[in-house]
């Protein structure tokens, strides 16, 4: 039922932006989150998630708009660092924004004791490596079983917590850039093309909605296929063998 309070991280660009005005958009009350100040929603929270008492904000979001009834972890960093140069420092920054600031989120939205709904944005990364991500891959596998670990210790206080797990998607952030290369390699999957951030906003929607009431625990793969698999290849042999068809 609208109008609800939504509170969405990394709210000023991008796949977070995107979903703010997916919400807004339906009359819902949004609060952003995000390191960087100039956020088009109702209510805004400027805060550094990689901070351990990044969980302040849902209190501080209380205080604006009222209990929250909707969380959208949408905030994430994606540095380029190969592991020759992987420093303690660069790999938990990763992890606590990425990690342990969503979970820390949800801990604080449970503490009010009543029935919302969470959405965790993970990333086809959690199950593919790739280089200079060990970081960010590690981070986006260890939020989906965070997700399901959520799900399954809240069901009871009516809290549903689930994950969208974007594929490539168009944003063009200043806060994780890639280069025109690494995009083409990436948006290949079965659909032909990248996502936009809106597919994954709707996405995000419906999982916080009540025609998703019986879904909990869930990572919801929204990347052209990329996970199913690759149409890119040809067909590894041209005809079936003797051996292959014996029997037929």
């Amino acid at each position: 039922m609208s109008p609800r309070h939504v509170v969405v991280t990394g709210a000023a660009g991008g796949i977070g932006l995107a979903v703010a005005e997916a919400f807004a958009a339906r009359g819902d009350v949004v609060t952003g989150v995000d390191a960087r100040a100039g956020m088009t929603t109702a209510h805004a929270v400027v805060a550094d998630l990689g901070d351990e008492r990044c969980a302040d904000v849902i209190e501080q979001a209380v205080r604006l708009a009222g209990p929250v009834d909707v969380l959208v972890n949408a905030a994430g960093i994606y540095p380029a660092t190969p592991l020759a140069a992987m420093t303690a420092a660069a790999w938990d920054r990763v992890q606590q924004v990425n990690v342990r600031a969503p979970v820390l989120l949800t801990v604080a939205l449970a503490h009010a004791d009543r029935p919302a709904a969470v959405v965790n944005i993970s990333s086809g990364a959690a199950t593919r490596a790739r280089p200079g991500a060990a970081h960010y891959c590690t981070s986006k596998a260890a939020l989906e079983i965070a997700t399901k670990a959520c799900a399954v210790e809240l069901a009871g206080r009516g809290i549903r917590v689930n994950a969208v797990a974007p594929g490539f998607v168009e944003v063009d952030s200043p806060v994780n850039p890639v280069t025109e290369a690494y995009a083409a390699a990436v948006s290949a999957n079965p659909v032909g093309r990248a996502g936009r951030p809106a597919e994954v906003a709707a996405a995000v929607v419906w999982l916080a909605g009540d025609e998703a009431g019986f879904v909990t625990g869930a990572v919801l793969r929204v990347d052209g296929g990329a996970t199913a698999g690759t149409a890119e290849l040809p067909l590894h042999h041209t005809h079936t063998t003797a051996l292959q068809g014996a029997g037929h």
